[in-house]
């Protein structure tokens, strides 16, 4: 594996990301920020859809959620109580991809996306 996950002892460990990833790898990947790009509906369902596309990218470039060094979520309209929403669609994304990786995250709120029935997009770091 390229890229090896930490949490120091010094920040908090959560359950859904780890705090560092360090890459060892030789190539850089960076994917564009995934959508649902045909799928309707709720945030669950475009998260997971958005993930499968990160997959599917990383793929095409000879890699796995196992290189990912770095994720980037855009979520439209955040607020905290779509946080259970967020998390199914990634448990399901995953499942969906085969990956349990937990690569650094972070979440960031937006007015909006570049389609109004975009409700997230999620981009990629990975190091192969």
């Amino acid at each position: 594996m390229t890229v090896t996950m930490v949490n120091p002892g010094e920040l908090p460990e959560i359950d859904v990301y780890h705090q560092v990833a360090v890459g060892e790898g030789t190539k850089l990947v960076f994917v564009a920020g995934q959508v649902a790009w045909e799928t309707e509906g709720d945030l669950a369902a475009q998260v997971e859809q958005a993930y499968v596309n990160v997959g599917t990218a990383l793929a095409a470039a000879g890699g796995s959620f196992d290189d990912m060094a770095k994720l980037t979520i855009y979520a439209v309209d955040w607020t905290p109580d779509k946080m259970p929403a967020l998390l199914d669609g990634i448990d399901r994304g995953s499942a969906k991809i085969g990956t349990t990786a937990k690569p650094p995250v972070t979440l960031i709120g937006v007015a909006a996306l570049a389609a109004p029935e975009y409700l997230v997009e999620v981009e990629a770091t990975a190091v192969l």
